[in-house]
């Protein structure tokens, strides 16, 4: 069986692609094939699979910058070792210039994001982005093939890298059905007390970073400091996620009177339990190549508010249309959609339950296979 080898920055069951890259890994391990993984970080269930051997690779301070060329240069290291033997080397991005498959999860060349902050900060961005871009267009054009985890990605990739149709295909992530399966009544009353419930206040949540405006976290608040001034809106908005801009919009809430109304939760390695206590779920990415917190929320059965834009979206059926969100700068529109979320609840809620069960049909698994006979195919 030809050995597989794998250049990812994490690989951990904690969200986003890190997430989809620990799937992938796990089923070459367990079906047997022999896996190298070039990683950062690698979760401790995959170390102890007795074909998987983990490559670790230090990320200096845990800073990008620094450990991406060290992460480049220990794939190109384990991938001369066997390449005598023949391999199937899949990479991320711009992480490592191989001639294999590239599974795009995040496209530099399709979005600029906006970094506020000090200069040194903003440079410091700049310069990030100036070695992804330049990155990420030589690795594209190396690969055989390119996996894109949507037609937004798959077009991007193409139009903005100039890649052949003919070699990029759509794989779309996967779920874990038993960490994100439909909520029970006791669930949800006991997810719902851990996050300070009172009374039957709706709980509306946002996950994402916070270290850019990419995740358009500036419009929730811009929205929510509309809503909260009318006396029938009720809702509290609980944010999960981490960043450099955190303590500007704790201190924002404070200054607008709406620390009563906006909980900051932070980083979160519980979001199953979060998702849980959840009405409803709020997404107006700016850019956002899928938006696998959107697709776990649906999975709970949580109506998610999204971007039209967003690679996830074109898993909603025209049914769900009213949850789109077509411009993710306007505050307004926001406002407008979550009004008639609350005004209909449990209308919203129960149309969901359709595509809810369609996604958790789709497992990590059945992902993980779907890219390993088009990488074995392309071979």
């Amino acid at each position: 069986m030809t050995p597989w080898l794998l250049v990812a920055g994490d690989l951990t069951p904690l969200g986003g692609m890190d997430t989809a890259n620990h799937a992938l890994a796990r089923y070459l391990g367990a079906r047997g094939s022999e896996v190298h993984v070039v990683t950062h970080r690698a979760w401790p269930d995959l170390a102890v699979l007795p074909t998987m051997t983990v490559h670790r690779v230090w990320r200096p301070f845990n800073r990008h910058l620094l450990g991406a060329p060290l992460l480049s240069r220990a794939g190109h290291r384990a991938w001369r070792r066997l390449r005598p033997r023949g391999v199937h080397a899949m990479v991320n991005g711009g992480n490592c210039r191989l001639p294999g498959a590239n599974w795009v999860h995040y496209l530099h060349a399709a979005y600029a994001p906006e970094v506020v902050g000090p200069v040194a900060r903003r440079a410091k961005a700049a310069l990030a982005r100036w070695n992804d871009l330049r990155a990420e267009r030589a690795a594209l054009r190396e690969a055989r093939i390119v996996i894109c985890n949507s037609r937004r990605t798959r077009q991007d990739v193409v139009d903005r890298i100039g890649i052949a149709e003919e070699r990029v295909q759509v794989v779309y992530y996967g779920s874990d059905p038993a960490r994100f399966g439909p909520v029970s009544g006791s669930e949800r009353a006991a997810a719902r007390r851990k996050l300070g419930s009172h009374g039957d206040r709706p709980f509306v949540g946002f996950i994402g970073a916070l270290g850019d405006r990419r995740k358009a976290f500036d419009t929730v608040f811009g929205s929510w400091s509309v809503l909260c001034k009318r006396r029938d809106w009720d809702a509290t908005l609980v944010v999960v996620g981490a960043g450099a801009e955190l303590p500007v919009w704790q201190q924002r809430s404070r200054e607008s009177g709406l620390s009563d109304r906006i909980h900051f939760l932070g980083f979160r390695a519980d979001v199953p339990d979060v998702l849980a206590a959840l009405d409803s779920l709020v997404h107006p990415a700016r850019y956002e190549a899928y938006g696998l917190s959107v697709h776990e929320a649906l999975c709970r059965g949580v109506p998610a508010l999204v971007s039209a834009s967003a690679g996830v979206a074109e898993q909603y059926p025209a049914a769900l249309a009213e949850l789109l969100i077509g411009d993710p700068d306007d505050a307004g529109e926001l406002a407008d959609r979550l009004t008639s979320w609350r005004r209909d609840i449990d209308r919203f809620r129960s149309m969901v339950a359709p595509v809810s069960t369609a996604l958790r049909e789709r497992t990590w698994d059945g992902m993980a296979q779907q890219i390993v006979e088009a990488v074995e195919r392309s071979a």
